[in-house]
């Protein structure tokens, strides 16, 4: 059985996706760009502010499940340019502890939603 997550705090998906999908115990996070959920719109300022906002925009849907940064297994980061990759690593790292943070890879891209220079997908499991 699978459980439909949708939080406020995040934005609305940009197509016929849902934020989360809650299926037993494990969260599907949908991947996240940076746009501030109260505009709509990209925020400003390039890679570090895009990587801030995408960040917040997960955990709004992790919280909405009532999980957090801590049940995260799995992450998925998608760049549109690799040497943005220290930016994206620094803003990323800051909401994991080391010895806990989750399996993961980085990959460049030729494009993304929007435009953006970042895009963040997750799996969490209690």
């Amino acid at each position: 059985m699978k459980k439909v997550i949708k939080s406020q705090k995040a934005p609305a998906p940009l197509g016929p996706y849902n934020q989360a999908i809650l299926s037993g115990n494990t969260l599907y996070l949908s991947g996240q760009v940076g746009i501030d959920p109260a505009k709509g719109e990209v925020v400003p300022g390039g890679v570090t502010r895009e990587a801030e906002q995408v960040m917040k925009n997960l955990q709004a849907v992790l919280e909405e499940a009532g999980y957090s940064f801590q049940d995260v297994v799995k992450t998925s980061i998608f760049l549109k340019d690799m040497n943005d990759f220290t930016k994206v690593n620094e803003v990323y790292g800051s909401y994991f502890d080391e010895d806990t943070a989750p399996a993961r890879e980085t990959v460049e891209v030729a494009n993304l939603p929007k435009f953006v220079h970042v895009e963040i997908s997750m799996i969490a499991v209690k």
